[in-house]
């Protein structure tokens, strides 16, 4: 190979390179070669081969060795690895190789580096092996081999004395030759004669020149190679900057700081053969050892589908095969006990014939275990998720719940005899007990067997904006003013920053702004041009969400492994493509947050009503469920719960279960698009005729299309039709299916053929059949899976059916479910109220961990109080249990366990609200709660250290005196006010539970505001121009680069909350009116921010207290009997401090009669929210309104 010219390149070989020591954009944040770049950069300069060295790990080894295949250039799988410095790799510890300081070894004594390669396959599986065991059992900072791992795994593998950070260079550097020429000798023994290198580097460094007279010397003395290398980082010369804005990204550093990591010297890109040559001129050899080595390496991964199927061990007597059948009639015996009809007896040895047939028997088996298990175990399991609902078997064997037949799910929409592809089972279990199942999986079938998924985060053209605007020391304000100007996402997808100048793509009309914006500033273009040179790069490493791979043989022999060290867990390095095409299997076992509000709400049936709910028993067709539905109230009900879904729903009527899988499918972008889901709406309530796709079809379709109104909504249907119309087989039509999505005008010609002529054959106008083409063709972008939408909808109803039928214990459930965030449980909350429902604060005597049922109340939870945490709950709740209630805030104190007497968790507590029952206010518990404590506490660790039997010598304590640790008094103080109480209650548990400043003022928020927050900050809400009216709950001043100022502030109302961008031109008009607890109305822009709406501020004011502007009157109502001296002269005061021109009304209630009193015009007042406030916390929110009578 060496020495031969190959068609055009630009030099012959001889005088040709390979880069083997490259760092790919896998060493995350450090690397910024991009894998593709780098190929077609050795392939246009001549290079022959080109290795891959990334630091410490192996995760792109097989996305280099494809990306290969499109090039004529040999790929070198290889690592950068960490060596433990001289000790054995369980021991975590520092070894200074001199003083610790200057040259010493690279982290300060932790590791140090070595360069190495696979010179064969055999070898490649070791470096996997090496670095698995390097980071399961060596790792401390950094996963770090030792020199049993190399003697154990050396065969295979060429290594080199590696980088400045090596262990010999670190020892030539301190100047302790023999030592650098006994580790060199060491290694050249491990590795082989004739595969250890001395490594040479020039990138222009102090520490590079100083060691290269010894390095030189030690291959000589030593017979050792040399091998010539630059330290690539980046491919071309140009993306110098780009790299050094990836440094400062991962140090969190600025380019302007002068103390910041960064490299120097230069040169760390994919040099030509001449540069690199022109380098080592004096050293060619080392230049002609890199074509040497490369023609010694010959590595192949071994690829194929489901090669290393998980084994289930079946009973003695079967194989894998016959215990499946047995299973699946075993399972057709418990779901059909009335006895089995032949056509489902039909479809199961269909199914069963052809899962056996493609050797998929031990995955059914494997699947319907874990799950089993998991049913078993009280862990809840969805009914099925994706195309393996329209599985029969599945259904038998537990695996789904969903009967194919009786819902029309087709089994080769999951599994296609025609064409070879995995079997792939979607799970949802509680999202609580995931993991519990995961355990039982690696347990029962091997830990080295077993593993989860790693996934690489890239970064995305908003954060690498943001990362830029920050690393060159640009105004925060800059980087928001660019993002917000980019497309919004679309599905988790934005536009890259290329592509924004693209004409061609399909979203450039949406980049004007954007455009407008980088054409208008100087800055504004520094930042993205920056940004670009970033874009794309992988960022870091993550777990997949719910895959684990399960194998037949150990995965360290097929895929390097790693373990995360937070928790142990044992992860692939490489992504689950890579992992597939090596034959290795995907279990997905998803986390669903309403499987579990499934499970609360069942069990808060129970403990509040006694009684017993199956779910999986429900029928189908509950009235009071489809009258929630056709109300729109499914706020909360899974899949169901935004805004203009509701509305769909009102619009629909659905009135049976057909009508819930349907929307699942409808409401999404494509259909919606196309207006089908209103099309379906119309035509299902008579307000649009149904009309068929052309009139020659009408018969046809009827059976196909009938259910969905003439509409095509499934995935299902297309092959349906398909086989019906166009006689093919469904394994034909789910390969049309596919070819329709895929768009590739060759395999849409063939089918068109292969389509027209079916129909043709049974007598199909030309028309018609055109027609049909031209309506499922666009038809298949946006297309759904029944089975999934099915399955799905299910959990839907459930849902609904308990939110309509149990909705004290279905709400706790929901509530539970989203504690930790603030804006869904204040949207929870809401609907508490607007149901009817009144949640309780906590209290010490009776809140559980969790939000609970208290007859047709909801009981707050303690878990949910800010400081405190389910493990302090916990031991209370069991101390409850033993010694009783607390009497009062003493006896509280007597009876907390010690894990409880805390002073901050007390503090929590008491302005929490949960000491409200014991007779005495907030504010005088908070006056002597740290005394209590104090004074209790040296007693309870006594006690939990088994002394409070001791006598100390003290004065015995009296029975009056009630010992001598709880002595302070509580004082008789007035709470506070109203305002300051319902702030403490929202710090503490992240909403207003007892009351809420905005309650009675309902009128003001109708008529400042075209919609409520809610509709706005939903991930799926509205967007564009809008007026919101809210409370501001917080407010964040901010001064930009040319000294103005702008903020953000978060209003709040009744429903939600939303931030609001205050920028500086609006900011300085506005300023008065950003004062938290002030009720404001913004006019603004609603936009999409990361997950949520949020709003760009034109103008804010603060709006009158009445909806006829200051005019009332103001109503007053309360019982008579509460009219007392005391009561009126408080409103006196409190009217007196709010003179104005609206009329004070005053209805005093005496049974069913109300008299109405108009107070003089010496009490006529200006209808202010503090006004409102004051008067609540006297009378109570219900008390006060507007108009003739509060009601």
């Amino acid at each position: 190979m060496v020495g031969r010219r190959r068609q055009g390149l630009e030099e012959p070989l001889s005088d040709s390179f390979v880069h083997l020591h490259t760092h790919t954009e896998f060493s995350m944040l450090d690397g910024a070669a991009r894998v593709k770049d780098l190929f077609e950069g050795a392939q246009r300069m001549g290079m022959p081969a080109l290795a891959m060295t990334d630091h410490g790990n192996l995760f792109g080894a097989y996305e280099f060795y494809k990306a290969s295949k499109d090039y004529d250039v040999k790929p070198i799988i290889g690592l950068e690895a960490y060596l433990t410095p001289r000790t054995h790799r369980s021991e975590r510890k520092r070894v200074q190789f001199g003083d610790g300081t200057g040259d010493d070894v690279a982290s300060k004594g932790a590791y140090t580096h070595m360069t190495m390669w696979a010179a064969n396959t055999a070898g490649m599986h070791n470096l996997f092996r090496l670095s698995t065991r390097s980071s399961l059992e060596g790792f401390f900072y950094k996963p770090r081999a030792d020199r049993e791992l190399l003697n154990e795994y050396g065969n295979g593998l060429i290594a080199t004395t590696g980088c400045p950070s090596g262990e010999v260079q670190t020892f030539l550097r301190l100047g302790q030759y023999n030592n650098a020429r006994e580790a060199a000798s060491e290694f050249r023994d491990i590795f082989g004669e004739g595969n250890f290198y001395v490594e040479l580097m020039d990138h222009g460094l102090d520490i590079e020149t100083r060691v290269r007279k010894d390095l030189l010397r030690l291959a000589k003395e030593l017979s050792l190679p040399l091998v010539a290398s630059n330290d690539l980082h980046y491919v071309h010369a140009e993306d110098a900057d780009a790299h050094d804005t990836l440094l400062c990204v991962s140090s969190g550093s600025r380019k302007a700081q002068p103390d910041r990591f960064k490299f120097d010297g230069n040169g760390y890109y994919l040099k030509s053969p001449a540069e690199m040559r022109a380098l080592f001129r004096e050293l060619p050899e080392a230049c002609d050892n890199t074509l040497a080595i490369a023609e010694r390496i010959e590595t192949k991964f071994d690829e194929g589908i489901g090669t290393y199927m998980p084994r289930f061990d079946v009973p003695e007597g079967h194989t894998e095969d016959s215990w499946f059948r047995a299973e699946v009639m075993r399972g057709l015996d418990y779901r059909y006990p009335q006895g089995i009809s032949a056509q489902t007896m039909k479809r199961a040895e269909y199914e069963i014939g052809i899962i056996i047939q493609m050797g998929f028997s031990g995955y059914f088996l494997v699947v319907a275990d874990f799950i089993n298990w998991a049913k078993h175990n009280g862990v809840r399991v969805g009914p099925g998720r994706g195309s393996g609902a329209g599985s029969m078997c599945a259904y038998a064997m537990r695996i789904t719940d969903l009967d194919p037949i009786e819902h029309g799910l087709i089994f080769e929409r999951f599994l296609n005899p025609e064409r070879v592809s995995m079997p792939d089972f979607d799970i949802d279990f509680d999202d609580r007990r995931r993991g519990e199942v995961i355990n039982y999986v690696t347990e029962k079938y091997g830990k080295e067997y077993v593993a989860q998924i790693v996934t690489y985060g890239s970064i995305k053209a908003k954060a690498a904006v943001k990362d830029s605007a920050r690393v060159l020391d640009m105004p925060f304000a800059i980087g928001e003013q660019i993002t917000k100007a980019m497309p919004a996402d679309v599905m988790g997808k934005g536009v890259p920053l290329s592509e924004l100048f693209n004409e061609e793509h399909k979203r450039y009309a949406e980049g004007n702004e954007f455009r407008e914006l980088y054409a208008s500033s100087p800055d504004v273009r520094t930042v993205v041009d920056t940004a670009k040179g970033i874009e794309g790069l992988k960022r870091q490493w993550g777990v997949h969400a719910a895959g684990v791979i399960m194998s037949r043989a150990p995965l360290i022999d097929i895929v390097p492994l790693m373990k995360r060290e937070a928790d142990g867990a044992i992860i692939t390095q490489f992504d689950y493509p890579g992992c597939e095409s090596l034959g290795l299997i995907k279990m997905d076992f998803l986390g669903l947050r309403n499987l579990t509000v499934l499970d609360d709400a069942v069990r808060n049936v129970k403990l509040n009503q006694g009684v017993d709910i199956d779910l999986e028993q429900l029928e189908l067709d509950d009235p009071k469920t489809f009258d929630l539905l056709q109300r729109g109230d499914t706020l909360g009900v899974f899949q169901l719960d935004g805004g203009p879904m509701r509305a769909l729903l009102r619009s629909m009527q659905p009135d049976c279960f057909d009508d819930i899988s349907a929307v699942g499918a409808l409401y999404r972008p494509g259909p919606m698009g196309a207006d089908s889901h209103n099309k379906y709406a119309r035509r299902k309530t008579g307000r649009e005729p149904v009309e068929p796709l052309h009139p020659d079809l009408a018969e046809a379709l009827e059976p196909i299309l009938g259910e969905t109104y003439g509409l095509i909504v499934y995935q299902e249907q297309v092959m349906a039709i398909a086989q019906q119309l166009a006689g093919y087989t469904l394994g034909g039509a789910d390969m049309l299916r596919r070819a329709m999505g895929k768009k590739k005008k060759s395999e849409l010609d063939a089918q068109y053929e292969v389509f027209s002529g079916g129909m043709i054959e049974r007598g199909f106008s030309k028309a018609s059949i055109q027609a049909l083409w031209d309506v499922l063709l666009p038809f298949s972008d946006y297309a759904f899976n029944k089975a999934h939408s099915a399955a799905y909808g299910v959990i839907s109803y459930w849902t609904a059916w308990l939110k309509a039928n149990y909705p004290v214990e279905y709400m706790a459930a929901l509530l539970q479910s989203v504690r930790d965030d603030k804006d869904k449980s204040a949207l929870y909350l809401a609907e508490c109220r607007h149901m009817g429902i009144e949640v309780l604060p906590p209290d010490v005597n009776s809140s559980e961990v969790m939000f609970t049922p208290v007859g047709e109340h909801i009981r707050f939870g303690l878990g949910a109080v800010r400081n405190v945490g389910d493990k302090v709950v916990n031991a209370w709740i069991e101390e409850r249990h033993t010694a009783g209630p607390a009497t009062d805030f003493h006896d509280f104190l007597d009876k907390a366990p010690l894990l409880m007497c805390n002073k901050r968790v007390i503090e929590s507590l008491i302005k929490a609200g949960a000491f409200d029952d014991l007779g005495h206010t907030r504010r005088s518990l908070m006056g002597i709660f740290e005394e209590a404590v104090d004074s209790i506490i040296d007693v309870k660790r006594n006690a939990e250290n088994g002394q409070d039997g001791f006598d100390f010598g003290f004065a015995e304590a009296t029975e009056e005196s009630g010992g001598p640790a709880l002595t302070a008094h509580i004082p008789e103080v007035d709470e506070w006010d109203r305002r300051t109480k319902l702030a403490f209650e929202r710090e503490m548990l992240g909403l207003y539970v007892s009351d809420h400043p905005l309650n009675g003022l309902e009128h003001v928020l109708q008529s400042n505001s075209e919609r409520p927050i809610a509709s706005a900050a939903a991930e799926d809400g509205y967007r564009g121009p809008s007026k919101l009216c809210g409370l501001i709950t917080a407010v964040n001043r901010r001064v930009n680069k040319a000294g103005n100022i702008w903020a953000q502030i978060v209003l709040e109302d009744l429903t939600s909350s939303i931030e609001v961008t205050v920028f500086p031109r609006v900011y300085d008009q506005v300023a008065a009116h950003l004062v938290p607890d002030t009720i404001v109305s913004v006019d603004g822009i609603v936009e999409s921010g990361e997950d949520r709406g949020r709003v760009r501020a034109q103008n804010i004011v603060s709006p009158h207290m009445s909806a006829e502007g200051n005019a009332g009157p103001l109503a007053l109502t309360l019982p008579a009997v509460r009219c007392t001296p005391g009561v009126v002269n408080r409103l006196k005061t409190i009217l007196a401090q709010y003179p104005g021109s609206a009329e004070v009304h005053l209805n005093l209630r005496t049974g069913d009669q109300v008299k109405t009193f108009r107070l003089g015009d010496g009490f006529r007042v200006e209808l202010t929210s503090a006004l409102f406030a004051d008067l609540k916390a006297v009378l109570g929110p219900s008390c006060v309104g507007l108009g003739r009578e509060s009601q």
